[in-house]
């Protein structure tokens, strides 16, 4: 078809040169007309013909368009408007899928759970913000092994486990790094889209999420917990013991002999201990007790110091200890509850007489620290304390000297009291000592002015 077309257009054409021809020879020679004249007359006579010829090529050329692409022209005019559409579609996806990542990301740093996310192959591809505290981790931790980073086989094993089976798992891992922590992780497997391995065959891809849960705060407290039930356990027992014993050894008839006013004496002393034992008690926990009302009224703390060192005036002459009070600056005033802090300045005061030396000295200090705080300070040069002991003397029933606290009178809960009643009124407290020097216990109180009431 397509050489029968093309030798039917090489006739037509020869045909409209041939009539050219003939045209333009009858004027030149015939006519007398020159041979321009005469190309030009040819050109005009045969230009309805060559329109004619021009018409019967393209007309099939454009039924072809009409019937197989429409209006071409108007298609391709609204291309680039249809490229542009498409355009701005693609970057909403973009920037919408941007945004989600964006959120995801910024909501698992605001967890305050560490979270840490590995692939298949046991490669970090993240963790948020809090993990990266915890265990201070360098800046770069993506696509990097677990040991590498947490250098934990605990953890490795049961990642490794639960990408295998797919099993959740829990365990308790102890961090030394950076400080000793405790957590509790929980890891899990968790589907991804599946990701296409072949022309027709389609593999699952999956990540294991690890959530770290810090338990060190509360591995603590559980400590302290079952220390105190052991410790308040012996403090009961060892004076209820020895009533006990003296009781019986009376009731079987020492009643009549000469020891039995000795006898009676030792069971008042641990009468008289045991009481003051559960008195402390029972003032700690009302202290901690978040309904607890404080009396609370504005404060002179000249007064305060002042008033204590009357309530302990026997006890100084007793052990026959001078006593310095340096100026106190005028017009310093707390708001608190004067029983408490009188309280704690009187534990504080009773400690420097019962471990200072006889014929010692004690230093009572005030300072304004600024506008906001007053520090009160106390020094003896009694026997002091060691380094190792000065973090947890102010834990319950917690002794640098079993015994001789026991022999002074002392319940072990004094300086848990002072801890107490200090932190209620929104102060600090803590000791400084050298071992055979003596010791200095420091106290601050939020300082207030009268007009602030």
């Amino acid at each position: 078809m397509k050489v029968r077309f093309q030798k039917k257009l090489a006739i037509y054409f020869f045909f409209l040169f041939l009539i050219f021809f003939l045209i333009q020879s009858f004027t030149f020679h015939l006519l007398k007309q020159s041979f321009i004249l005469s190309s030009i007359l040819g050109v005009i006579l045969i230009a309805p013909l060559v329109y004619l010829l021009s018409k019967w090529v393209t007309q099939p050329l454009k039924n072809l368009q009409h019937n197989f692409f429409g209006d071409l022209d108007e298609d391709l005019d609204k291309l680039p408007k249809a490229i542009e559409e498409l355009i701005t579609h693609l970057q909403t996806k973009i920037e919408n899928a941007s945004r989600e990542r964006d959120y995801l990301h910024n909501l698992l740093n605001e967890i305050t759970e560490g979270i840490l996310i590995v692939d298949g192959q046991g490669r970090i591809r993240m963790v948020n913000q809090a993990l990266r505290e915890f265990l201070s981790l360098p800046p770069e931790v993506e696509y990097r092994s677990l040991l590498e980073i947490f250098r934990n086989l605990e953890l490795e094993r049961a990642i490794q486990k639960v990408i295998q089976n797919g099993m959740s798992e829990t365990l308790e891992i102890i961090l030394p790094q950076p400080k000793k922590r405790v957590f509790e992780v929980n890891v899990v497997r968790i589907s991804s889209l599946p990701e296409r391995k072949g022309p027709e065959e389609k593999k699952e891809s999956f990540s294991v999420l690890a959530v770290f849960h810090e338990m060190t705060r509360l591995k603590e407290l559980e400590k302290i917990r079952q220390d105190f039930v052991a410790n308040v356990s012996h403090e009961l027992r060892t004076p209820l013991t020895t009533i006990k014993g003296y009781t019986e050894t009376l009731l079987e008839g020492a009643l009549k002999e000469e020891v039995a006013f000795q006898f009676v004496q030792i069971i008042k002393k641990h009468s008289d201990r045991l009481e003051k034992i559960v008195e402390d008690l029972l003032m700690l926990s009302k202290i901690e007790s978040q309904e607890f009302q404080w009396n609370k009224e504005i404060l002179s703390i000249s007064d305060l110091i002042e008033g204590t060192l009357e309530l302990l005036k026997d006890s100084f002459e007793k052990k026959r200890i001078t006593v310095s009070l340096t100026p106190i600056p005028s017009g310093l005033q707390t708001y608190g509850d004067r029983k408490y802090l009188e309280q704690a300045l009187f534990n504080l005061l009773d400690n420097a007489i019962k471990y200072g030396r006889e014929k010692g000295k004690i230093a009572i200090s005030v300072i304004r620290k600024g506008s906001k705080e007053v520090e009160i300070s106390i020094t003896d040069n009694g026997i002091g304390i060691p380094s190792e002991d000065l973090p947890r003397i102010f834990e319950r029933f917690y002794r640098v000297d079993k015994g001789r606290s026991r022999e002074l009178g002392g319940t072990g809960l004094g300086l848990s009291i002072v801890k107490h009643i200090i932190q209620a009124h929104g102060g600090r407290v803590w000791a400084e000592s050298t071992l055979g020097k003596g010791s200095t216990f420091y106290l601050t109180l939020p300082l207030k002015k009268p007009m602030d009431f």
